[in-house]
């Protein structure tokens, strides 16, 4: 006994996440606004049977299969869903058992087999053609060319090409006749629940023309999810059945019972990967040299075969960037799939899968009644290590997106399990998932644009949290100590901010914050992710605090009194604004960055070092100024100095940082 993908409507399911997340970045809720379609596909088929029914404000104008063409020009979304409920549920349906009655004015259902049909008004409207009447053939070309929201591929065949493929290029003879080109299209937006419904030089054309489309990998994948899920299940139940603890009729039942759960964790990934691609899009045009990097990384080391995946050339590339123009979705789809097929060779070839605290995540990929029952035959699981690397891989790459690793090994020269490793401690102690699930709770609620900003900019801390701990010795500490100790430093941090931050990051702050609130967003969603860039301070605070053997509370109020006095956030958001737009300048904006918080940290060691026993931030820093007179009285000179010039490089921030240097 198996999951029934039928039953469980599982790859549909899968889609139709692909379809939301693409109306959500138009601002359109599909659960609760009408939208027109065109399908491929009959209610009797799995993928596109289901799909028509997880809507009840589809509008489905035009579809088709091998059989039957159905026109619906003007359809009610209540009575027509109803219908299609019908037909799902009857045994061997086609578009013929359709209710014909049910149908608007011009609309019917006609064979594929006719020699001509009659083009209606009604229909010619929907459709947006002159013809009175057309071959099956012709009809189905101007079904696929409509100017619906959605094309849903519920099929089987190849339907959309690029302008620059022939037909023999594609290797789909049946629908030479019908298929079109991507820049034909005139819907919204592709969803392929069928496989290979387009070419992927199809879907690229498609998308530079501003189509919303993922791939059909992306689309469909949670069938294939839900089988390796089935498996790994399976295998782990073996266990308690071949000691005595389960019968294999207990097992099926248990099956059963998880189903929902099973699909729950399965969709949970189609959501994610989706999010991943949709975040990236917003920032495409910046991404451009770090994938063009790790584009070349996998070429180098064999993993990848540009030409086959059809990704762009160094020349295309090129060409991008001078019309400041990014990957289309289409190609981060790609990415985002060779990235993860690395990472997790990576991964587990690494001994971070046996790492305790990651290991949790072995409990985590099953079902909640599986870990309530059988938690204990889990580390027994004969394919333990290949689940964690996968879980790991899919959770982090999900978030952080493709190109993240890569560049941080470019960066730091760490390699891919260190910054896996020091990804899910920052993840961890700053409390991401909560703040990501606050987020997404936003959905249909505020703009799907305002949603992405929120996390792009928490994406921020990521990047310097990981990187910080890619230079720290806490790196290979046990991770279940070391977040034990930073995580509620890093709480209490964010409580007491009000009372540390100088009045222009507080006006910062709470300008932010007010932006956000103006957009729908709640203020204490706001308030975490504006908050973000300042708590990064936590990790130096405690540093300090554990090297000079100092209260944490005293630490954070001399920290942030010397920010302040050395205009710390000042030069911050001034190497912050530097262009990083190619590698070699993203290292160099990232390098100041990593020195001033270096000197940061090194000037707050140097406070709390000379003071001896004193335990008053204002005399330690009053102590600390009289050793340093000069240096802090050239420094606060340069500072002013700085910030009256016009305009502020790259070689004038160097001089502050050395000139900083001299305080510590």
């Amino acid at each position: 006994m198996g999951y029934d993908h039928k039953a469980m409507g599982i790859t549909a399911r899968g889609a139709w996440e692909s379809v939301k997340r693409h109306f959500r970045e138009m601002g359109i809720d599909t659960q609760a606004t009408d939208f027109t379609v065109a399908g491929i596909g009959d209610m009797s088929g799995d993928v596109f049977g289901n799909g028509m029914r997880l809507s009840r404000h589809i509008r489905l104008v035009a579809a088709f299969d091998h059989r039957h063409i159905l026109l619906d020009p003007n359809p009610d979304a209540a009575v027509s869903f109803a219908e299609r409920e019908r037909l799902f549920k009857l045994p061997r349906s086609s578009w013929a058992d359709y209710d014909a009655a049910l149908i608007s004015p011009g609309g019917g259902i006609h064979p594929r087999s006719a020699k001509s049909i009659e083009i209606t008004p009604d229909v010619a409207k929907a459709l947006d053609i002159k013809a009175s009447a057309m071959t099956p053939t012709e009809l189905v070309n101007a079904i696929l060319k409509a100017p619906v929201d959605l094309l849903y591929n519920g099929g089987i065949g190849t339907y959309v090409k690029a302008t620059s493929e022939t037909h023999a290029q594609v290797g789909d003879r049946a629908n030479d006749a019908l298929r079109v080109n991507g820049s034909e299209l005139r819907c919204k937006v592709v969803v392929e629940g069928g496989n290979l419904g387009c070419t992927q030089l199809g879907r690229i054309e498609y998308a530079q023309a501003g189509g919303r489309i993922y791939t059909d990998a992306i689309d469909n994948s949670a069938g294939v999810d839900t089988s390796d899920h089935e498996v790994n299940i399976k295998i782990l139940l073996g266990l308690p059945i071949g000691e005595g603890e389960l019968t294999e009729k207990q097992r099926n039942a248990l099956l059963v019972e998880m189903t929902d759960d099973v699909a729950a964790l399965v969709l949970r990934d189609n959501y994610f990967q989706t999010q991943a691609l949709s975040v990236t899009g917003h920032i495409a045009f910046s991404l451009l040299d770090a994938q063009q990097r790790f584009i070349q990384f996998l070429e180098k080391s064999g993993r990848l075969n540009r030409a086959i995946e059809f990704l762009p050339s160094d020349e295309e590339i090129a060409e991008r960037r001078a019309h400041e123009t990014g990957f289309t979705a289409p190609e981060r789809a790609v990415l985002l799939a060779y990235c993860k097929i690395w990472m997790y060779d990576e991964l587990l070839a690494s001994r971070l899968p046996d790492d305790p605290w990651v290991a949790t995540a072995l409990s985590r990929y099953f079902p909640q009644a599986l870990r309530d029952r059988y938690a204990g035959y889990m580390p027994r699981h004969p394919l333990k290590r290949e689940i964690i690397a996968t879980h790991v891989t899919n959770s982090t790459i999900n978030r952080i997106g493709s190109t993240f690793v890569h560049r941080l090994m470019e960066t730091t020269g760490a390699k891919p399990d260190e910054i896996v490793r020091a990804y899910l401690l920052t993840r961890e102690i700053f409390g991401f998932v909560s703040l990501w699930q606050s987020i997404e709770a936003l959905d249909n609620k505020v703009l799907d644009a305002v949603q992405s900003e929120m996390l792009i900019d928490s994406s921020n801390l990521i990047e310097r949290g990981t990187t910080w701990f890619l230079r720290s010795r806490r790196l290979t500490d046990d991770m279940a100590a070391t977040i034990a100790l930073f995580t509620p430093r890093a709480e209490a941090l964010a409580s007491q901010l009000p009372s540390l931050l100088d009045s222009s990051d507080k006006a910062r702050i709470d300008d932010a914050v007010t932006g956000y609130v103006a957009k729908s967003v709640p203020e204490t969603v706001a308030a975490r992710v504006v908050a973000l860039p300042t708590l990064y301070s936590t990790l130096d605070i405690v540093e300090v605090a554990d090297t000079t053997k100092r209260p944490v509370e005293l630490v954070a109020r001399i920290y942030f009194d010397l920010s302040t006095r050395l205009g710390v956030p000042w030069l911050r958001d001034r190497i912050a604004a530097l262009p990083a737009d190619q590698h070699w300048k993203m290292l160099a904006r990232a390098a100041m960055l990593d020195d001033l918080s270096g000197l940061q940290r090194t000037i707050a060691s140097e406070v709390l070092m000379g003071g001896g026993d004193m335990d008053k931030a204002s005399a330690l820093i009053a102590a600390w100024r009289d050793r340093n007179t000069r240096a802090i009285e050239r420094q606060a000179q340069l500072l002013t100095e700085l910030r009256g010039a016009p305009a502020v490089d790259a070689a004038m921030l160097s001089v502050a940082l050395r000139e900083m240097r001299s305080l510590g």
